[in-house]
């Protein structure tokens, strides 16, 4: 990624036929992610925000649930990092299985967020609906419909990464 990351990280969602909401919901997502990485030495900044900017993607191909797959795919293809693709891959909710990935029709890639990135920017995107964030209560809120282990893992996704938001 070149100096401008922003810019270039805008250049790929334009490219990829994300649409202005897409692109005003991935840069409030990195706004909040990078709210996390105040700390020195917590993540890889440029990871971080190339993913939280980079996670939706995949929506200038779909909205469906493939749309972290496909903007993954999309990553690798342009030759992105590895783990700019894997932040990418591993943003919804807070993670999906490779059982659960099967039983939705997706790749059988585990796509649980296992680094501090992944993990950070899973959670700024289940913080922020549109361009707005919300609260916890409210995505939970939002997640009634998920089985009771999605809505857990979301829950407990939320509580370890709040340990490093406001130190």
């Amino acid at each position: 990624m070149p100096d401008d990351l922003a810019g270039a990280c805008e250049a790929l969602l334009r490219e990829a036929g994300c649409s202005r909401r897409v692109r005003e919901h991935c840069r409030a997502v990195r706004d909040l992610a990078m709210e996390y990485a105040q700390a020195p030495g917590l993540a890889d900044r440029r990871v971080l925000e190339a993913g939280a900017f980079l996670h939706d993607i995949g929506r200038g191909v779909t909205h469906n649930i493939h749309h972290a797959q496909e903007g993954a795919a999309y990553c690798r293809r342009h030759g992105i990092l590895e783990a700019v693709a894997r932040v990418v891959e591993c943003h919804t909710g807070a993670g999906l299985t490779a059982d659960e990935c099967t039983l939705l029709r997706l790749l059988p890639v585990d796509c649980v967020p296992r680094s501090l990135e992944e993990r950070v920017v899973a959670n700024a995107d289940n913080l922020v609906r549109g361009p707005r964030r919300i609260t916890m209560e409210e995505r939970m809120n939002r997640a009634f419909s998920l089985p009771r282990r999605t809505r857990r893992r979301i829950y407990r996704l939320w509580l370890e990464v709040e340990m490093f938001h406001d130190r």
